[in-house]
């Protein structure tokens, strides 16, 4: 019986997998906007009743794929992180995470865009997704965290009217570090992102040419915005 359940297991992991892959290349050539549990059916070759025992609606599997790009790119975060040694200088492990962040966007624009583009019509995301959202964020703290544990940052200067939106982040998100770094990180978390959206939308066609060596250069003004110490 054992070997029956596993076997069946698998075989519906790959099914799965297989419905992910295809509603993947659906919104590749047509976008989130357009998917449809039909149209993924007719590319495997299922009919739309099969289907629909694994993704009941076109929004649970909508959720997977998004699920998964979180989960992907938080991965490429984490990974970059532990490739680094703790005493290795704080600016050069956030540098080494937005970097790996960038790398994964390049490579999967189209997945990319699922999580941080424009947002899909009628759909609205369950709390599944908050946690894999999160993991990149969380690597980034991590750093600062290392970092204020080895030597007190000097958080940057804060506005008296942000007091309390700071100390509410710092609460919620990155309880122990100063509300004034927090407040600079969810900031310099934004304009991350933003910056990737700029490269992967064509937002710098024709404008920025050298674009590894500007990354690498604003996000390490968003490191020292953050209040990580200057490299010697």
């Amino acid at each position: 019986m054992t070997t029956i359940r596993g076997a069946r297991e698998r075989a519906r992991a790959e099914v799965t997998a297989a419905i992910k892959d295809a509603a993947r290349r659906r919104v590749a050539t047509e976008g989130a906007a357009g998917l449809s549990l039909r149209a993924v059916a007719r590319e495997l070759g299922m009919v739309s009743s099969a289907l629909y025992r694994y993704f009941p609606s076109r929004d649970e599997l909508l959720t997977a794929l998004i699920v998964d790009a979180y989960d992907a790119i938080g991965a490429s975060a984490e990974d970059a992180l532990a490739r680094t040694a703790p005493d290795t200088p704080p600016v050069t492990r956030w540098t080494a995470v937005c970097t790996a962040v960038r790398a994964w966007a390049l490579a999967h624009p189209h997945e990319y865009a699922l999580i941080y583009g424009s947002p899909v019509p009628g759909y609205a995301a369950p709390g599944d997704t908050i946690e894999p959202a999160a993991r990149v964020g969380l690597a980034l703290i991590a750093v600062v965290r290392d970092a204020h544990a080895a030597a007190p940052l000097t958080p940057p200067p804060i506005d008296p009217a942000l007091t309390g939106e700071a100390g509410r982040l710092a609460a919620a998100l990155a309880p122990g570090l100063p509300p004034a770094t927090v407040l600079a990180m969810v900031a310099a978390w934004a304009e991350l992102f933003g910056l990737l959206s700029f490269e992967l939308f064509g937002q710098f066609h024709r404008i920025v040419e050298d674009r590894d060596a500007f990354f690498g250069r604003a996000v390490a003004r968003l490191a020292y915005e953050v209040g990580l110490p200057a490299l010697p």
